[in-house]
């Protein structure tokens, strides 16, 4: 946690990955980030992954640092409730459709500097998911062997459009410092994605060969980069982009004799251009295999450290989650008091400021935790006020 963000409040109503995750971050830069969400949770509020006793470590760790409201939004005094708290904060991130209660010209009525930053699936409001998306723009048919498509586990696409979004709410507030002006900022799923694919040269790359790209596997396309095995059975990730990174290499695996009779046979330099590298991958891969496959891992692994190289070994995720560098020194992690009564390192914000002293990672809320304190501190409701939306069912308050 950091207190970059100290004085800016943000009402959160939204689900899943893409939209929790910017509100995330803004969070632990300092934000107070206010969820609120239908009693008894939203649909992502008992997501996989779950504890051994029901409760959601997704929705757990995805809101962190959050205060929680919770209000009856299938009733229309419920989402009253919402679109008044939304009107008195200013600023507003949201995953809920461009139509309806949430939609921005209702929320913005009597509040003209208002913000919207909303995370959608495709640009036109119909729904899609990261899988979908990246279904779409063609990674699963670059991914492993072939020739059928390889979908990746890790929903790219949701964190980028999260990221996004937490940039676009933080570059909206400053035009609105700047000209008084609110607006609202859509931000589809799916042009995050190809977007990023056309900031990767990859839609020229397409256009200009009319191709697709050949199937790599575990090799890395226009540098020196793939897996290979230790004598003890390790498998490594070896990777040699820079000119220094490929002349440290080279020294390790003492190679310099080879390499140079690849160039001269070929007419090439290897030391300065990772495209030729990636090129010639026919002769060099087999090469550093051999001298990999004749090494155990552990001293492979001390020379590379001396020498700057620049590998990591393949680990199952349980292994990282007790890796003592990524996770047990690693000062992102603290301890918190978890709502699902699970101990385990808790993520702050990744970001590492020397100048600021870090604070530790703050827990989740406990569904509707804060909905009494809030309704009376953004509405400026009557403790009275509050008790009398208990009665009628339209608040809960954990």
């Amino acid at each position: 946690m950091y207190p970059l963000l100290s004085g800016l409040t943000v009402i959160e109503a939204s689900s899943f990955v893409a939209s929790p995750s910017a509100g995330l971050y803004l969070a632990q830069m300092g934000a107070e980030v206010i969820r609120v969400d239908q009693i008894g949770g939203g649909p992502d509020f008992g997501r996989w992954p779950q504890a051994a006793n029901g409760a959601s470590l997704y929705w757990e760790n995805l809101n962190r640092a959050k205060k929680s409201v919770a209000l009856d939004l299938g009733r229309p005094e419920g989402r009253e409730l919402l679109q008044q708290m939304v009107r008195s904060i200013g600023q507003c991130l949201t995953n809920f459709p461009v139509a309806g209660f949430m939609a921005h010209g209702r929320l913005a009525e009597g509040r003209a500097d208002l913000i919207t930053v909303r995370v959608m699936g495709m640009a036109d409001g119909s729904p899609a998911l990261d899988y979908t998306v990246n279904a779409a723009v063609g990674y699963p048919d670059m991914t492993g062997a072939g020739p059928e498509p390889v979908n990746h586990v890790l929903p790219a696409w949701d964190l980028l459009t999260g990221a996004y979004a937490a940039f676009a709410m933080l570059a909206a507030i400053q035009h609105r410092q700047t000209t008084g002006l609110g607006q609202e900022v859509r931000i589809p799923l799916s042009d995050v994605a190809i977007g990023t694919v056309a900031n990767l040269g990859s839609i020229a790359e397409m256009r200009d060969t009319g191709a697709n790209r050949e199937r790599l596997g575990n090799a890395v396309f226009g540098a020196f980069g793939k897996d290979f095995v230790t004598r003890d059975g390790v498998r490594v990730m070896i990777m040699a982009i820079t000119p220094k990174q490929w002349a440290a290499l080279v020294v390790v695996l003492d190679i310099a004799t080879d390499i140079a009779a690849i160039e001269q046979a070929r007419g090439v330099s290897f030391a300065r251009d990772e495209g030729l590298r990636f090129q010639h991958r026919d002769a060099l891969f087999p090469l550093v295999a051999s001298k990999v496959t004749a090494r155990d891992y552990a001293g492979l692994k001390d020379d590379f450290d001396a020498h700057g190289c620049c590998y990591g070994p393949y680990q199952t995720m349980l292994d990282a989650a007790h890796d003592p560098v990524l996770v047990g020194s690693n000062p992102i992690f603290g301890a918190t008091a978890n709502p699902s009564g699970v101990a385990y390192p808790a993520a702050g914000a990744f970001a590492t400021i020397p100048q600021l002293e870090r604070g530790a990672p703050r827990p989740a809320p406990r569904l509707g935790a804060n909905s009494d304190e809030l309704l009376e501190r953004v509405l400026g409701l009557s403790s009275g006020q509050v008790a009398a939306l208990h009665d009628k069912g339209l608040v809960a308050q954990a």
